[in-house]
């Protein structure tokens, strides 16, 4: 019987959030980055895009705003499912795979059959309110910032956190510690890790 109800439980996956962030927080401007930084948007992809094995997935969940503004020429994205999260869509947007009302429940896409077994990891690719929904999460455990060390006029903006619950770490796997400068602007990539996260 103990087998059984374990097979039925919810797999916990890892959510993680990325994101670059300029002084004022903000993260966009009219639905595109304030920015132009290749190099880190190609961070951003190598990033969300990898696992630990051939076969397995990462799930993304995108706010509608937030998917469209991004270019179709970056889909398809390697080892990636993506969910788009709307209250009025009514089919899923072309290059996505599932369509969900609500920040759980794309959340239990991952954690439950028949995804279970092949997600990873999930990413919370904005904007504000999905962020947000991520932060209070009991599953999130790391935060992927860029520090775009410049300021910018945005109309959407990373929300605020705990820095003491989320503390920024000196070094990171497959995370550049060097502050770069690309167009002219300098930026830092950086890790926040949740203090005494739950083990996944």
């Amino acid at each position: 019987m103990k087998k059984n109800m374990g097979e039925n439980r919810e797999k916990r996956k890892p959510i993680r959030l990325i994101a670059a962030v300029c002084n004022n927080r903000g993260i966009g401007k009219n639905g595109h980055l304030p920015w132009s930084l290749p190099s880190e948007f190609q961070y951003f992809l190598n990033t969300i895009s990898r696992v630990s094995r051939p076969g397995n997935f990462n799930l993304m969940i995108w706010g509608r705003h937030c998917w469209n503004s991004h270019p179709e020429n970056i889909y398809p994205l390697p080892n990636s499912l993506h969910v788009v999260l709307s209250k009025t869509l009514t089919n899923v947007p072309n290059y996505a795979h599932f369509l969900c009302r609500d920040f759980e429940s794309a959340v239990r896409l991952a954690a439950e059959h028949p995804l279970a077994d092949v997600i990873e990891t999930v990413w919370i690719l904005g904007g504000t309110q999905v962020y947000e929904d991520a932060l209070q999460h009991p599953w999130c455990d790391l935060l992927y910032l860029t520090d775009v060390m410049a300021d910018f006029d945005c109309d959407v903006f990373f929300p605020e956190f705990d820095r003491k619950l989320f503390q920024l770490q000196e070094r990171f796997p497959d995370v550049p510690s060097d502050i770069q400068e690309e167009n002219g602007i300098k930026f830092q990539c950086q890790v926040f890790k949740k203090e005494a996260a739950d083990s996944i």
